[in-house]
């Protein structure tokens, strides 16, 4: 059983979800987080407010299933299927984050300082946490999705616009963790 509480290896859990999108592409499906955002808004009736949401949203009702199977089983495995879980970083990582202030590295799974509870009486934290998801949305709209859309789907497909867009997502990331964040903290 303790095994169970260990996180998959790549030559498990990369099959699986190799078999999860030839069976996707095999049915014409494509896969995404970020369009399941769009279906709930036109589930909720922003179709009839702006004509990107105009479009058959029970064709994708199937994404929203999936949807709902990643928050169970990411709420299930957190609470009952996983027995540590924090990362294990490296020392130095851990110092130089507990010199920007990010004192609970090492102690839990995402810095409690901008993701826990404190950081909703935290201005600046709240700020950062608004912009960068004002920023994420736009860039998954702009991009034409998510890193999950093209990144396991689109690449899945073959569509180069998908690689480009997965690289401009690591590109991205890249510079916010070692320009822009410092900056910030």
């Amino acid at each position: 059983m303790e095994w169970i509480l260990q996180p998959w290896p790549w030559y498990v859990s990369g099959p699986l979800i190799a078999m999860t999108m030839f069976t996707l592409l095999y049915l014409g499906k494509n896969f995404g987080m970020s369009s399941n955002l769009r279906t709930l808004c036109t589930m909720c009736g922003a179709d009839k407010t702006c004509e990107f949401f105009c479009f058959d949203w029970k064709a994708q009702s199937w994404n929203l299933l999936m949807m709902s199977g990643a928050i169970i089983g990411g709420f299930l495995g957190a609470h009952y299927v996983s027995e540590n879980q924090v990362p294990d970083l490296n020392p130095k990582t851990i110092e130089k984050l507990h010199s920007q202030n990010f004192l609970s590295a090492g102690e839990a799974y995402a810095p409690t300082e901008l993701f826990g509870n404190e950081a909703f009486s935290d201005p600046k934290a709240l700020a950062i946490l608004l912009i960068g998801g004002i920023l994420v949305g736009f860039g998954a709209r702009y991009a034409g999705g998510c890193t999950s859309g093209h990144s396991i789907s689109g690449i899945s497909n073959l569509q180069m616009p998908s690689l480009i867009a997965t690289i401009g997502f690591f590109i991205g990331g890249l510079l916010m963790i070692h320009l822009i964040f410092p900056i910030l903290f």
